[in-house]
């Protein structure tokens, strides 16, 4: 399902610390149609929020990342300050226990392959 009119393309806020991996995410989001913002650590991804949150409908974020804090944080920050922006978190390292995510927020795994993290965020946005 491609989306032509990049106007009306759902806006992912990708946020991950390691630039090859972020480059291939934010691409494989762009070819499924999405308009993708890039940002390398959570304090980017708060200001980046903070200018621009309305646009935003889901924040897909790693867990571990250097800065103030880490993804988990970030989501939990996100979602009591911006509540319509959808959550995807993962990791290779860490998964996190029951409570630990925030309400709604889903839990991706890496390694990930580009149709999980495209499946994934196409059920966000639609649920949104």
């Amino acid at each position: 399902m491609m989306i032509s009119n990049s106007q009306d393309a759902p806006v992912v806020l990708l946020v991950e610390d390691e630039p090859l991996v972020r480059m291939s995410a934010a691409d494989d989001l762009e070819e499924a149609g999405f308009h993708v913002l890039e940002a390398a650590n959570a304090d980017i991804a708060l200001s980046v929020l903070e200018a621009c949150s309305g646009d935003v409908q889901v924040l897909f974020t790693d867990i571990d990342m250097p800065g103030s804090m880490d993804g988990l944080a970030l989501a939990e920050s996100v979602q009591q300050r911006w509540p319509h922006i959808s959550l995807l978190i993962s990791s290779g390292y860490h998964k996190p226990h029951p409570g630990q995510l925030p309400e709604d927020g889903r839990f991706l795994p890496k390694p990930y392959c580009s149709n999980a993290v495209v499946q994934h965020i196409r059920e966000l946005v639609i649920h949104d």
